[in-house]
Formats: C-alpha cells, structure tokens, sequence
C-alpha cells in the first residue's frame, strides 16, 4: 500500500467506502452477508488500507456498529472517518439538520457505536441550507477542541461554502462523487481544493459499478437495487453510457488488468492529493480494487479514456431531482 495526505491526515491511497456492506435501506447495491463484510473489512486491514469511511445514516446507524466490530483492537494507526447531517426517524431521513446540537448530538452516538474516543475526519454530509455554515463549523470545531474529532470534512459543498467553512476552521477533505464518467468538480472544486490545501475524497469513483464493466444490461442489477433509480442506468440513457465502459475494458485487457483498477488508476493519476474510497462488500471485489495502486497508465492511455470520458459526456444526472437539490450548496 502507499499513503497519501488529506490536509494533515495520512491515509491509504485507496480507502474503503463501508455503505455497501450496510447501506441506506437493506437493498442498496443488493443484499450483504454481515460475515463476509467483516472478513472484507478484517482483510482491507491486512492489505494495508488504514482509511475507513462510514456515516451515521448508514443503515441508519448499523454500518458504524458493523465497522466498530472489526476494528476493536486494532485501532492503532487506523483512520476512521463518518458523517453526519441528516434527521433521521423510524429508519428513515426525513431532512437535513447541521445544527450544533445536532452535530454533537450525532458525534456523540457514532463514537459510541464506533467504540472509539475519538473519530480521525468527521465530515458533515450535505450541506444544510437553514444553518450557516460557519455556525455548523464552529460546532465540529467545539468537537476538535474537545478530542472527539481530529480533523474536519465536508461532503458534496459547493465553492462559497468550502470558501467560508475553511476560513472558520481548517477542512482537511471534501468528499464528493467523481470518476470517469462524473467530472464535474474539475472545473471549480477540485481546483479550489488544491489552492486551499483540501483534499479530495471522491465517493462512487466506480461510477456505482457501472465502470467494473460487470452490468452490462439493466437486468443484472437485482430486484429493489437503488441503482435501478439512478438517471445513469434508466433505459434512455444506459446504453449510451456503455460506450465509456467499452474504452476502460480495451484498455484493460491490454494491460491485463481489470476495468475497475483502470477507472481506479485514473483517479489515482488526477493527483497526489486525491484518495478514492471504492466501495466493497466482498472479499474479492476489495482486493480488485486495491490492486489499483500497483497500475500506472501510459500517457496514451490516460488521453484515451479524457475522450472517451470527457467532463459532461456522461449520459443522465447522478441523482434524482431531489438527491440534486442537496449537492453544491
């Protein structure tokens, strides 16, 4: 494994996204066998990875208990990283809520799920429109303050509230989707991040499982998947997205590699500030993935997949009408 830096926090260059083995509802990316998702997380340890990513809304709650599990007694050089920011009742999010009660409220209930003292990043989610950012900030910086939190994240903000946030206290990561077929935040948050000394976390950098190249048609994807949902793979638009899918493969099979370690390699390759947090339930699927950081793309290659991928070339929005509604503010 190699080790990058998020602002003053050294993780893995992969790290691991846990919602797959526990996710929002119990069908997210289809069913998880809670043993193998343990042994999936106990295996990433042995693999190196230090850099585990959760949230409170997981589940809700059960994919921080599930994480809590496996690294008790194994804490030490471990980073462990969740979230926060959304109301939550009856196993349901029913709205956003980054008030300062509510962020030492949530803090609280994931240290004791997670069974540590102190959380490594604690992000806040989304962003909520009602409570100015600065006072939501100053909330997770109370926390800090308290060692209940070391370092600070956000998750899917736009440029004016990472501007603010950073100035009340330091951001260490943004976390927000990017992969080959969403590149949106190339063109003003990923420099911002750059220029601020923020780094970057993207989520989803597999493009759900669409880049592994393994869904080839709208029926692999089980029965009540959320991606079933997602404008990407809708019937108007999967078909157009395969073309990216085709270019990944070719140049995987030249490489000898499979797809999802080129889409990986390629983000790897957007900056040494930038560690993707592919998502697993599974044994095997983990170690593809973090075989990633043993690929290097040739020039070639990287300019093949820019046209084949190019920022807005993806087919459908990421999210519904709603899910859009909460992202850049």
């Amino acid at each position: 494994m190699i080790y990058r830096k998020l602002g003053g926090l050294e993780v893995s260059a992969l790290g691991l996204g846990c919602m797959p083995m526990a996710g929002v509802g119990t069908n997210m990316y289809g069913k998880a066998d809670h043993r193998e998702s343990v042994a999936t997380l106990e295996r990433a340890m042995e693999l190196g990875v230090t850099f585990f990513d959760t949230a409170e809304v997981y589940g809700p709650y059960t994919n921080e208990d599930l994480l809590g599990q496996a690294i008790r007694g194994r804490r030490d050089r471990l980073v462990i990283a969740t979230k926060f920011g959304f109301k939550i009742a009856d196993g349901a999010i029913t709205g956003v809520d980054s008030s300062p009660a509510n962020v030492r409220r949530a803090c609280e209930g994931s240290l004791k799920r997670l069974g540590i003292e102190t959380i490594d990043l604690y992000y806040q989610h989304r962003v909520d429109p009602d409570v100015p950012i600065e006072e939501t900030v100053g909330a997770m910086a109370r926390l800090v303050e308290e060692g209940k939190v070391r370092f600070l994240g956000l998750s899917e903000a736009g440029t004016d509230t990472i501007r603010r946030a950073h100035a009340t206290h330091p951001i260490a990561a943004l976390q927000s989707e990017y992969s080959l077929w969403e590149r949106e935040i190339e063109s003003e948050i990923l420099p911002l991040c750059q220029d601020l000394g923020i780094g970057f976390v993207p989520y989803s950098p597999l493009g759900r499982g669409f880049l592994t190249g393994q869904i080839t048609q709208r029926s692999d994807l089980p029965e009540g998947d959320y991606r079933l949902r997602d404008p990407r793979y809708s019937e108007e638009n999967f078909t157009a997205n395969l073309g990216i899918v085709d270019v990944v493969k070719a140049i995987a099979t030249a490489r000898s590699v499979s797809p999802a370690q080129i889409a990986l390699a390629w983000l790897l390759a957007q900056g040494n500030d930038i560690v993707p947090i592919p998502g697993s339930k599974r044994r095997a699927t983990l170690e593809d993935s973090m075989a990633a950081i043993n690929v290097t793309l040739t020039i070639a290659d990287l300019d093949a997949l820019d046209k084949a991928a190019p920022r807005g070339g993806t087919a459908g929005d990421r999210y519904g009408q709603a899910g859009m509604k909460m992202v850049r503010i």
